[in-house]
């Protein structure tokens, strides 16, 4: 692959501009601490973590080109890889050169001055095998002996030269022409020919599991005749199975054989929409998400919901709040993970409740709440009404999951997908844009329990109203932007003002037409019960809910006042007459508090308790000549009394004297202290990764001329700020996602993915279940590693953000 001095050669020759933009869309690049040097920012580029964070940026065309780079090696011309892909001419040939422009600003691909690709020295890693090919012949040449390439030569025909490298490259010439090839595979026995034809339609064989005693890998009839020519080459040192070299490979698939490219995304069937129809089916459903948001924070609001022992907000709590709000499961689900973003919600011990941020927000306008829920969910790192896993196990709700870029990705294929759908179009059939996202970003998350592709996300962006009429709403398009005084300014054209007033009716409803304004909602919640919300809110008086304001502490004149200030009209006399009734039989029984009851025969003892100075710490209170009552506990109360010189006794629960036995004292056992990891990762995981948002801003074209103006210097990658570089590629991206580890257990999972060998680690489930696995057949796909699972006994993908510890082995 291209070294880093290419790259360094390349960005140097930018202008400031162009350069600007590589950094726009390589961003987690310029992120604290800055490249000093064009050469410091060709390094960070080159790293595997840094190609692995740029790959889901892009379009399916775009994966597809870089994957026809990799699979052609080292470099390539640009002939050469158009011939592969059938781009060679017409709109094929000018989509083919958009492409590389955009592989080139992420630094994936990039020309050279003779015009040849270069690409990421990681770029190729990204494929087990791209295009299903193998290596180059050059690669795989490159550990055979001199003798070796002169007998291959020589069954070929060719007389070989004299030194290794003339022999290599006259192997090299030969089997760069597809024809000559051809050739000498029609010369091949038939049993070699069917093997060659075989191993050339399919994917490169994976190696062999080292047994102890194994001889060595058997050869598959035929293949010693490939062998001898170099159609295929077998590693002595490995046991993997003999390799066919990539220019083999694309000979025998034929002149016609093309690589898939498709520069266009799907075309759903499209009905003609106008503007007016997308803006008041968006205003309709951003009002009816917005008032049913209100709603459920406010249930919250009355009630913290609880969360498990395990993190997040179990079904139960949900169901409860989606009963109190009179929303569905998924309202509820996307409005607390949106609310708990925007710092609305905030964790309090062991529940969930509103902050001093959501009483500000809640007396803002419905414009400018729902713009920032907007902006929240735009920037959620998941799918919040995700419910099920791929389990089909339920979800809680604000788990606390690890960032999904996936998810985001997947959004921002949604706004792309739509954007660039015909002016006064929208698709006939929403669904059909699950397609045409996975076009924009193939490699974003689909929910798995998605019927369409997408149908999780699409769903939600229909709520939220920025998918209207199967187009993209105005709303949609300065999420797109990132303009928040745009999406503002919309979501005052598109909401009117907050109600003020509520019609209430001689049925006992009270009904709010669009968003009621905070006065209202406070109101009418603690006065009736809320029986729907959308884009009309309606609300039942009956007792129970008169009688829970007369509990607030409400008078009755206080509570008909309150909603005559709110009210359209006079009060309706049939609330008038509820109110009086529940207020005239409220509170005929009190219910005092009592941790403990004294009681005697002698009523003078008992009037002498409660006025002693030296019990009044007790809180005692006379109910009954022979009857006290305390607010201290039954020990409190007795060890008290006899402390002051009375000799009481205590009772049980069913009112004979409890007999008092001293048991013995044992201590508790000690816990363990819990494991220290010395993760100095704080810093650097606190630089938050981020796509531009304003690509080619000021600040970029500043860092884009003192890097062409810096000396290159590259200096070595300090991952924990110890002085101590990453061993290896796989400890550096393993490091960027296992943020939960120390730096020894990155080390060991590294070597276990490097070496091929088991581990045990502690995994956290998306349910927030801990569980301790021990994985084989280990396979790295940032952010995900994919193993053999012994617990499951099955194939399992595990998020390396939830892995939690390694065990040694």
């Amino acid at each position: 692959m291209a070294s880093g001095s290419t790259l360094t050669a390349w960005l140097s020759g930018l202008d400031g501009p162009r350069l600007a933009r590589v950094l726009a869309t390589r961003n987690d690049t310029a992120s604290p601490p800055e490249p000093r040097s064009v050469g410091e920012l060709a390094d960070r580029l080159q790293r595997p973590g840094s190609v692995a964070l740029a790959l889901p940026l892009l379009t399916l065309p775009d994966l597809q080109v870089a994957e026809a780079v990799a699979a052609l090696g080292t470099t390539a011309s640009r002939k050469a890889l158009a011939k592969l892909l059938g781009a060679t001419a017409g709109e094929a040939g000018l989509a083919l050169g958009a492409v590389l422009e955009t592989l080139a600003e992420h630094a994936l691909v990039w020309p050279d001055h003779n015009g040849r690709l270069h690409t990421a020295a990681p770029l190729r890693a990204a494929w087990d095998a791209p295009l299903g090919l193998d290596a180059p012949i050059a690669e795989l040449l490159a550990d055979m002996t001199s003798d070796e390439l002169r007998g291959m030569l020589a069954a070929l025909g060719i007389k070989p030269p004299g030194t290794k490298q003339q022999r290599m490259a006259a192997l090299v010439a030969h089997h760069s022409d597809p024809e000559v090839i051809a050739e000498v595979v029609a010369r091949a026995p038939a049993v070699t020919q069917k093997l060659l034809s075989h191993r050339a339609g399919s994917a490169p064989r994976q190696p062999q599991a080292i047994v102890f005693g194994t001889p060595g890998p058997v050869l598959e009839p035929g293949a010693r005749w490939a062998l001898d020519r170099g159609l295929l080459i077998q590693d002595r040192r490995r046991y993997d199975p003999a390799r066919m070299p990539v220019e083999v490979a694309l000979a025998l698939r034929g002149p016609t054989w093309r690589a898939p490219f498709t520069p266009l995304p799907p075309s759903p069937q499209l009905v003609s929409i106008t503007p007016a129809e997308v803006e008041r089916e968006a205003a309709a459903s951003a009002a009816a998400l917005l008032t049913q948001a209100a709603s459920v924070l406010s249930a919250c609001s009355a009630a913290p919901p609880a969360r498990l022992k395990s993190g997040g907000i179990g079904a139960r709590e949900l169901a409860r709040i989606g009963k109190a709000a009179h929303a569905g499961d998924a309202v509820v689900r996307i409005t607390l993970e949106v609310a708990y973003a925007a710092g609305l919600l905030a964790r309090v011990g062991d529940r969930v409740a509103p902050t001093e941020a959501y009483d500000v927000w809640a007396e803002q306008e419905p414009a400018e709440r729902l713009a920032t829920l907007l902006q929240a969910w735009r920037e959620l790192p998941l799918t919040p009404t995700r419910a099920r896993d791929e389990d089909n196990k339920a979800l809680p709700a604000l788990a606390g999951a690890p960032p999904c870029n996936g998810c985001r990705q997947a959004r921002d294929g949604l706004f792309a997908a739509a954007a660039r759908l015909p002016a006064g179009q929208g698709v006939k059939d929403v669904s059909d844009l699950g397609p045409t996202v996975a076009w924009h970003r193939p490699l974003a998350d689909t929910s798995p329990t998605d019927i369409t592709p997408f149908a999780t996300v699409i769903r939600e962006a229909e709520m939220f109203g920025v998918i209207a009429r199967g187009a993209l709403s105005a709303l949609g398009v300065h999420l797109l932007a990132y303009d928040a005084e745009g999406l503002t300014a919309t979501c005052r054209r598109l909401l009117p003002p907050a109600a003020e007033t509520a019609r209430i009716g001689g049925d006992l409803t009270a009904v709010v037409a669009g968003t009621p304004a905070a006065r209202v909602a406070v109101v009418l919640d603690a006065t009736a019960d809320r029986e729907t919300s959308g884009t009309a809110s309606v609300w039942r008086f009956s007792s129970g809910s008169i009688r829970r304001a007369l509990d607030a502490g409400r008078a009755p004149r206080d509570i008909a006042a309150d909603l005559a200030a709110i009210a359209a009209g006079p009060l309706p006399q049939p609330l008038s007459y509820l109110i009086a009734d529940t207020a005239r039989g409220h509170g005929r029984v009190h219910i005092a508090p009592a941790a403990c009851v004294l009681h005697g025969e002698e009523p003078a003892l008992l009037a002498e308790l409660a006025a002693h100075r030296g019990l009044s710490k007790l809180g005692l209170r006379q109910l009954a000549p022979t009857v006290l009552v305390s607010r201290s506990s039954l020990d409190t109360t007795l060890a008290a009394l006899r402390a002051e010189g009375y000799a009481p006794v205590a009772e049980t629960a069913g009112g004979t004297v409890r007999v008092e036995k001293i048991r013995p004292q044992r201590a508790a056992a000690p816990v363990p202290a819990p494991r220290q990891t010395n993760d100095k990762r704080g810093t650097r995981s606190g630089a938050a990764i981020r796509t531009s948002k304003v690509p080619g801003g000021a600040d970029l074209d500043e860092l884009a001329v003192r890097l062409l103006a810096a000396p290159p210097t590259v200096p070595e990658p300090d991952p924990f700020g110890s002085g101590v570089p990453f061993g290896t590629d796989t400890e550096e991206i393993v490091a960027r996602y296992a943020k939960h580890l120390a730096y020894s257990d990155v080390r060991q999972l590294a070597r276990a993915i490097d070496a091929g060998t088991a581990i045990t680690v502690e995994y956290v489930a998306a349910s927030g279940s801990r569980t301790v696995r021990t994985l084989s057949s280990l396979e790295l796909d940032p952010p995900y590693l994919e193993a053999w699972c012994h617990l499951r006994e099955a194939e399992r993908v595990f998020t390396l953000s939830r892995i939690h510890g390694v065990m040694p082995q």
